[in-house]
């Protein structure tokens, strides 16, 4: 992956945090709703983020209730990657299913404005603002290759079934 810059969040951050309920209206379309990612916690975010940049933030990142878009919208701004502590489990696997990582790693090293370059088959984040380097949690070779191929529904129409590559 090429790198990115950092926009940083901290513990908590609620699927109603990136996609309001009050724009739930929005909803089929998609690039309406991703106009408004975020803006509770970062009003200028929008406006800030570049594709190929990443989200990162802290613990339990994608909270609350399951809003299938909410990993779609971020997917929509181009953002590359969602880098947390830990994710619920339904973001992550509403972002699996759509073919965009997200990433458990410990991201106390990492900041707003750094640069990062993530290797998702070697399983490491590279920041490069700071010249280290992060473990994150390795994929399973069929993860990978959902991601690969786009996302789920992309990977069963390529392959009929879960397969590895």
């Amino acid at each position: 992956m090429t790198a990115g810059l950092v926009h940083r969040f901290g513990d908590d951050v609620s699927t109603d945090h990136i996609t309001s309920g009050r724009h739930r209206f929005l909803a089929k379309d998609i690039a309406a709703l991703a106009a408004h990612c975020l803006e509770d916690l970062d009003p200028d975010f929008v406006r800030r983020v570049q594709p190929g940049d990443f989200v990162v933030g802290g613990r339990n990142f994608g909270c609350g209730s399951s809003r299938e878009y909410a990993p779609r919208v971020l997917q929509a701004l181009g953002v590359q990657a969602v880098v947390a502590r830990s994710f619920a489990r339904i973001f992550f696997r509403n972002a699996i299913n759509i073919g965009f990582p997200a990433v458990e790693a410990d991201t106390d090293g990492i900041a707003a404005g750094d640069r990062l370059r993530l290797d998702l088959a070697g399983g490491t984040i590279e920041n490069l603002t700071r010249g280290t380097t992060v473990a994150c949690r390795p994929y399973p070779a069929v993860m990978l290759a959902i991601l690969r191929d786009g996302g789920l529904v992309a990977h069963l129409k390529k392959h009929g079934t879960y397969r590895l590559g």
